[in-house]
């Protein structure tokens, strides 16, 4: 199995009071995980593609992604909020975790379109949803992106 996704990037029993706030963290966090050096530009790229139409998918999961130079390497950062939130969804259901995909404006049409689909495959998933709802151990939840995506493979 890979480890693409490792514990550190997934943050259980987080408090965000908003989309925006959530979208901040992430973008913050990729600093520190050393995907990007530029934390406001990871931020509005986020936010430009929250403009384009909304990354809120069914059942209280989103997936919003940043393409931008600013990053360095394809990421997984996952945020699990401690409350839903208001965030626009295709069920029109509040958000509550959000799995983000950070990939490098070069690998734009290449990785980003694997780990959106393979993404958007695992949520169609509902023991997967259902695992990633009740654990709050990181590396369970980080095994469980990597099962999925080695097993699209």
């Amino acid at each position: 199995m890979s480890d693409f996704v490792t514990s550190n990037d997934v943050f259980v029993n987080q408090h965000a009071e908003s989309r925006d706030e959530v979208l901040r963290f992430i973008s913050q966090k990729a600093v520190e995980l050393g995907i990007t050096d530029d934390a406001d530009a990871v931020y509005k790229a986020f936010i430009a593609r929250e403009d384009m139409g909304e990354t809120g998918m069914t059942d209280g999961f989103a997936v919003p992604h940043a393409k931008d130079a600013a990053i360095k390497k394809a990421a997984v950062i996952v945020f699990k909020n401690d409350h839903a939130l208001d965030w626009p969804s295709f069920d029109e259901k509040p958000v509550d975790i959000a799995i983000s995909l950070l990939v490098p404006a070069g690998e734009a049409g290449t990785t980003h379109i694997k780990l959106l689909s393979k993404t958007a495959v695992l949520l169609m998933k509902d023991d997967f949803k259902s695992l990633v709802r009740g654990s709050d151990d990181p590396k369970v939840i980080a095994d469980a992106i990597n099962k999925g995506i080695d097993d699209q493979d």
